[in-house]
């Protein structure tokens, strides 16, 4: 093989190389994307008509990961019982059956919230808080939580990897002080696409880079 020949073909491999490392994840099928969720809430509709006025409507801000949901362009204020608050707070749509609060452990602290540990959904008998809107004011009884670390996927993907919804899986966050998390809930719903949820504490306590992070799923 000539210089000119070798040459070309190390510069091919290093390419296909390349596209290879991009293309295939680091861990095989047990590699996880990771998204960062910063506080923001849910609103059933009724409340989002207080909170913006009679017919008020969702608006697309961007579209998130998984299909269908979206970060709004509409944000509310959030006050705590030490009346401290917490401007522009993002509403995630589409609308939903309830109206929840999910805040890090650190954002409960600075709003004199005692936020119990709950899956998305479960809030009965959780924290009260109050929301303020352009047009109204919110006093609920229950819904701010700190959600429990979870990863979504479809059924499809559950049966491949062998989980079940409600299992709890271990997940190896690689980021700049990487570690393991424990308990991670797996959430099983057709159409959704692989990825783990932490909130704002948990991606700082690792390291995570917003834009880039990943993990192995441990079980």
């Amino acid at each position: 093989m000539s210089a000119i020949s070798s040459h070309y073909a190390e510069r091919i491999e290093k390419i296909v190389r390349q596209v290879v490392d991009e293309v295939l994840p680091p861990f095989g099928d047990r590699t996880v994307p990771i998204g960062i969720s910063a506080r923001h809430m849910h609103v059933m509709p009724e409340h989002l008509e207080i909170l913006f006025g009679s017919g008020a409507k969702l608006t697309k801000l961007r579209d998130l990961t998984q299909p269908g949901e979206f970060a709004a362009n509409e944000t509310v204020a959030v006050m705590g019982p030490n009346r401290r608050l917490f401007g522009q707070v993002r509403i995630l749509g589409p609308t939903r059956d309830l109206t929840q609060l999910e805040l890090a452990y650190t954002d409960g602290i600075f709003l004199g919230i005692d936020l119990p540990h709950r899956i998305s959904g479960d809030i009965k008998g959780t924290a009260p808080f109050t929301v303020i809107g352009p047009a109204g004011v919110l006093r609920l009884p229950e819904g701010a939580i700190r959600a429990m670390r979870h990863v979504h996927m479809n059924p499809e993907t559950a049966k491949r990897l062998g989980l079940n919804a409600g299992d709890k899986i271990q997940v190896k966050a690689h980021g700049s002080a990487g570690l393991i998390f424990d308990d991670v809930v797996v959430r099983i719903k057709d159409g959704l696409l692989l990825q783990m949820h932490v909130d704002t504490d948990e991606a700082n306590a690792a390291g995570l880079d917003p834009h880039n992070a990943f993990g192995e799923m441990l079980f």
